[in-house]
């Protein structure tokens, strides 16, 4: 009984239309036709360049149940990853088979019509011209040393074992020179007319859902020679790689395709090669290189081929070789090359390391820096000392008591520890008025004279409520005017000794306020004065950052003696003889 032609048409819409709603709206890509024999396992690698690159989804559907094929190894027809296989096959087979790429934006359909015959091999066949089926044509070239293949593409997780080769149905001994066989290639030397004619190859593949079992594989060429003068098929053209480098870091793992687009009738040879030897063979020891298994697409005019290199690991002693994809006459290398190193980031580092360092460095400085100064001085020191024309390292500026009033701590500041640790336990020579010029001159002149003398001017200020020091600082005295010309004319600079904590410097003098302002302050404390004065002490240190790097050893005994003749005894001020008076 036969089926209407109006039902298969519905039948056949109706299929169509599950597994569009399955897939979504899908473009139809291209449909293929495939003749196999029963009895073998076959394989179709769903791949479409550029479409099956990058994060796509690969869905394999039997058209005639509209449901996808399941992913289980194990069942005889399934997917495996963008493959279908079929394990082995039937007649009832035969079909459209559909394979859905979808991407995010896309949907994309190709169709694989598969009949399923039964057609009996040359091989282990009584009667060899039976039926027989070729499933390529391929051509060699009179006089050129060629190959031929035999295309046995299935997923990793198969294995292809015992290829063997059959010329006019007779198996190819292995010890001829003229046929080589390497791999799923047949490498035929010095192509002469007899060489054309029917080639099989055989194979045996074991697969993980059944490895106890072991498919036979037979695959049947149909070989044209040419002439090589005669126009043939077109020279390969080689996609990529473009004789370019790629940049991979070493312990990477790097996979590169060779993409090649040739005509039909040719049967050029593509491999891998690296110093002129397959890839395969250089790398024989550690297999840590190894070319893939090609794969291919046919076309209306044409077949896309890739054929791949995988590095499992690429280390230094890849770096700077050719590895040289070949098609036929054509070829194009890559080559590793390290990564750049990254500028931007060393260069960030740097900044970010001298930053700290700058930072710390200053922090340190900041928090050390008298005693910083003060030790450079002391290890640095030149012994060789340029001549200033100054005779003093500091005049020293106090309000002086009047006769007979009660000793100051001012005095024991000024007369006592100043010239015990400044000149005694420092070297430095200090102008005391007071204690220092001569009998009978007049006070105006000796700090005119002696201050210009000086490389610092030592203002010891007393801020307590009805001290001295306001009535000095109020004065315009002869002695206040030459102090003050001296600052202005010669840019002296003053250290600021005040002996209590000054709680509001607005009610002082304009011309203390700028002192302290530019120059700030050393602060005396009471409890100090109970200590042995020594110049390590803090705010000794502090006195000796501000005066003038030392410029001749420390006085002698006698010579601190001799700055120091004014005493504070029995709470009374004793000027001697060499001091001044109004």
């Amino acid at each position: 009984m036969r089926t209407p032609a109006p039902l298969l048409c519905a039948l056949s819409l109706a299929l169509r239309a599950t597994v569009t709603a399955t897939a979504g709206a899908c473009k139809d890509l291209i449909s293929q036709n495939k003749i196999v024999r029963v009895g073998q396992p076959f394989a179709w690698n769903c791949t479409y360049f550029p479409l099956t690159y990058g994060d796509v989804h690969v869905t394999w559907y039997r058209a005639s149940s509209g449901t996808p094929l399941p992913r289980n190894i194990s069942k005889r027809i399934h997917q495996e990853h963008t493959w279908m296989l079929i394990l082995p096959l039937t007649d009832r087979d035969s079909g459209m088979y559909q394979c859905v790429i979808t991407h995010s934006r896309s949907c994309h359909i190709i169709h694989v019509n598969l009949t399923v015959k039964k057609i009996y091999p040359c091989v282990g066949s009584r009667n060899r011209s039976l039926n027989f089926l070729y499933d390529y044509d391929q051509i060699l070239h009179l006089g050129n040393s060629e190959s031929l293949n035999c295309h046995m593409h299935f997923p990793d997780s198969c294995r292809v074992q015992s290829i063997r080769w059959y010329k006019d149905c007779e198996e190819i001994p292995s010890e001829q020179q003229k046929f080589i066989p390497w791999e799923t290639k047949l490498f035929v030397h010095n192509v002469s007319a007899e060489d054309g004619g029917k080639y099989t190859c055989t194979a045996r593949l074991v697969h993980p859902g059944n490895p106890g079992k072991r498919y036979v594989l037979v695959q049947s060429i149909r070989v044209d020679i040419l002439e090589s003068g005669r126009p043939g098929g077109k020279i390969p053209k080689i996609i990529y790689p473009r004789n370019n480098s790629i940049e991979v870091r070493p312990g990477s793992t790097l996979i590169v395709d060779c993409n090649i687009t040739d005509t039909k009738e040719n049967t050029n040879l593509r491999c891998w090669t690296v110093n002129n030897t397959m890839v395969d063979n250089y790398y024989s020891d550690s297999k840590r290189v190894q070319e893939g298994i090609e794969t291919n697409i046919s076309f209306q005019d044409h077949i896309f081929y890739t054929v791949n290199i995988t590095f499992r690991e690429v280390k230094m002693e890849d770096y700077g070789l050719p590895f040289i994809c070949h098609a036929g006459v054509s070829a194009a290398y890559i080559m590793l090359r390290l990564p750049a190193p990254d500028v931007q980031a060393y260069l960030i580092g740097v900044f970010v390391a001298l930053t700290v360092v700058v930072t710390l460095v200053l922090v340190i400085y900041s928090s050390f820096k008298v005693d910083i100064v003060l030790w450079y001085r002391s290890a640095f020191h030149s012994k060789e000392t340029k001549e200033d024309g100054k005779l003093y390292d500091a005049y020293v500026l106090y309000p002086r008591p009047e006769e007979g009033s009660p000793c100051h701590r001012m005095d024991r500041l000024v007369l006592k520890l100043l010239p015990e640790v400044l000149e005694r336990q420092c070297g430095y020579k200090l102008f005391i008025l007071g204690r220092d010029g001569f009998p009978g001159q007049a006070v105006a002149s000796v700090i005119d004279e002696n201050v210009r003398l000086c490389r610092r001017l030592i203002f010891v200020l007393d801020p307590e409520p009805g001290s001295s020091s306001a009535a000095l600082l109020q004065s315009l005295s002869e002695e206040q005017i030459a102090v003050y010309s001296a600052l202005i004319r010669d840019g002296m600079e003053v250290i600021l000794i005040e002996l209590e904590t000054v709680a509001d410097y607005g009610a002082l003098p304009q011309s203390i306020q700028y002192i302290r302002q530019k120059h700030g302050a050393v602060r005396w404390r009471e409890d100090a004065m109970a200590q042995s004065p020594s110049a390590k002490t803090r705010f000794w240190k502090e006195v000796r950052y501000r005066m003038p790097p030392r410029r001749y050893p420390p006085a002698s005994q006698s010579q601190s003696q001799r700055y120091t003749p004014s005493t504070c005894a029995a709470g009374k001020w004793q000027p001697t003889a060499g001091s001044l008076t109004h």
